[in-house]
C-alpha cells in the first residue's frame, strides 16, 4: 500500500509538471497570437503584406506556380505612366490574364469579433461592411483588367483571406 501510494505521488508530481509546461506553451501561443494581432492591426502595410501572402500560399496548395501559372507582383506603366502593382496576375488558357487583388479589412472585423453588446456589434459590422464596399470600389477605379488589353478577363478577383470576414455579416449586397 505504501509503495502503491508513493508511486501515485509521484506520478501526481510528473502531472502536475507536464500541465504547468503546457500551461506555459498555451499561454505562450495566446501571447504570439495577440501579438500579431496587434502588429497587424496596426499597419495596413502589414495586413496587406500578409493577405498577399496568404493568397500565394493558397494559390501553391492548389498546385499552381510562380512564374508558370501566376505571376506575383507583376509591375505594369499605364498609357498615362502612372504604375500598377498586381498582387497576382493568373495565366488563363488561350494567354488570357486574370487579376487577383488581396484585401484585408482587419480592425472592423476584429471589433465585429470583440463586440460586447449588440450595439457595438452592430456599429462594428457597419464599419466592416464599408471597409469592403471601399476595398470593391477602389479595385474598380484601378481598371486593373485594363492592363492586359483584350487578354484580360473583364473584372478583377477581390481575395479576402478571412472566411470569418464574411461570416460576420448579416446577407447583404455589397456593390450596393
Amino acid at each position: 500500500v505504501e509503495q502503491v501510494h508513493v508511486e501515485g505521488t509521484s506520478n501526481i508530481s510528473v502531472l502536475k509538471e507536464q500541465l504547468g509546461r503546457v500551461l506555459d506553451t498555451s499561454k505562450l501561443l495566446s501571447d504570439q497570437a495577440n501579438n500579431l494581432t496587434e502588429a497587424l492591426r496596426g499597419s495596413s502595410k502589414a495586413q496587406g503584406n500578409w493577405g498577399e501572402l496568404i493568397l500565394e500560399r493558397a494559390l501553391e496548395d492548389a498546385g499552381l506556380r510562380p512564374g508558370h501559372e501566376y505571376d506575383v507582383q507583376e509591375c505594369h506603366t499605364r498609357e498615362d505612366g502612372s504604375r500598377a502593382l498586381l498582387d497576382v496576375s493568373l495565366h488563363l488558357p488561350e494567354g488570357k490574364h486574370l487579376v487577383i487583388d488581396s484585401k484585408v479589412s482587419l480592425v472592423a472585423h476584429c471589433d465585429v469579433v470583440a463586440a460586447t453588446d449588440e450595439a457595438a456589434r452592430a456599429d462594428a459590422v457597419k464599419r466592416h461592411l464599408a471597409s469592403l464596399r471601399a476595398h470593391i470600389k477602389g479595385l474598380s477605379a484601378k481598371h486593373y483588367q485594363a492592363l492586359h488589353g483584350n487578354k484580360a478577363v473583364d473584372y478583377v478577383v477581390m481575395f479576402v483571406p478571412l472566411e470569418s470576414a464574411f461570416d460576420v455579416l448579416p446577407p447583404i449586397d455589397l456593390y450596393w
